[in-house]
């Protein structure tokens, strides 16, 4: 019996293949969209998944401002942040976060999605969100990625 066609294979970094992926936000429900784009950050959807390694792909997310939530989240759901001095904790809505900084809120939900480790820090750096339809990333040739 060949004992090497049983052997488990792991992804290592040097050879896994990251691609670019584009996503477009608009009128798309937030917890939906997040999941998705956590799990293609992650890795998941690739045969070669491994999980303690980033073997997921970058993701740009443009619109992200056009997103949607359900019921009355955008005014009754409280975000919690805290600048590390004492009394320094602040409560906001999804409201006035995406006056100020729309592509936060993306961002929040799909880092709730992550590890809390290491490599769910690491995996936040393939993340790129835009409010608008225009990015940076040209050159990478990103393949646009439908939910």
């Amino acid at each position: 019996m060949d004992h090497n066609s049983y052997k488990t294979t792991y992804a290592n970094k040097a050879s896994v293949e990251k691609n670019w992926v584009i996503v477009d936000a608009n009128a798309q429900v937030l917890g939906r969209v997040a999941s998705q784009i956590a799990k293609v950050i992650r890795g998941k959807h690739k045969p070669s998944y491994s999980p303690h390694v980033d073997c997921g792909d970058n993701v740009i997310v443009i619109n992200a401002e056009k997103v949607k939530m359900t019921g009355k989240k955008w005014t009754d759901r409280v975000i919690f942040t805290h600048s590390g001095y004492p009394g320094g904790q602040r409560e906001h809505t999804p409201t006035m976060i995406r006056s100020k900084h729309p592509e936060r809120l993306i961002e929040h939900a799909v880092r709730g999605m992550l590890p809390k480790n290491r490599l769910g820090r690491e995996l936040f750096r393939s993340l790129h969100v835009y409010a608008g339809s225009e990015h940076p990333h040209q050159a990478q040739q990103p393949k646009e990625l439908k939910f």
